[in-house]
């Protein structure tokens, strides 16, 4: 059960991308849910954090061509925390097979 409920702090990022972690990391008694639970809602919050700093640039810059960029660069960032929580969701649910 632990391993499920730690598995779907990160798969909530199909769901319930901050709402699910942080609710899972206030409730839970176990340490190793809790720690797996704010590992995620990091990495979930990790992106909208990393965007602020680049609105902020994109609008102050006015160029069209700053704009994509720092769009651009918001997609690596963000596709890079999604596949981290896919593939950690998937190797926290492996612990139990082995």
């Amino acid at each position: 059960m632990r391993q499920l409920l730690s598995s779907l702090s990160y798969f909530s990022i199909f769901f319930a991308p901050f709402l699910l972690p942080l609710i899972v990391w206030i409730l839970s008694p176990d340490a190793y849910v809790a720690k797996h639970a704010r590992r995620a809602l990091f990495s979930h919050v990790f992106p909208v954090i990393a965007a602020i700093p680049m609105i902020y640039m994109a609008v102050t810059s006015g160029s069209f061509g700053s704009i994509i960029g720092y769009l651009i660069l918001f997609g690596i960032i963000y596709f890079g925390a999604f596949v981290y929580n896919i593939i950690m969701g998937i190797q926290v649910l492996r612990e139990t097979a082995y």
